[in-house]
């Protein structure tokens, strides 16, 4: 369960990476992308 302050900021990071392209950013493909750059 996430908490409702990390989920709004991976909503903003969500619209910031659909504003940048032109396909469609799944809220799950945002989770794991952070997720993955957080464990490098």
């Amino acid at each position: 369960m996430l908490d409702e302050e990390i989920i709004k900021k991976l909503r903003i990071i969500q619209a910031r990476k659909i504003k940048e392209s032109t396909q469609s950013v799944s809220f799950s493909q945002v989770i794991n992308d952070c997720i993955a750059e957080s464990l490098k």
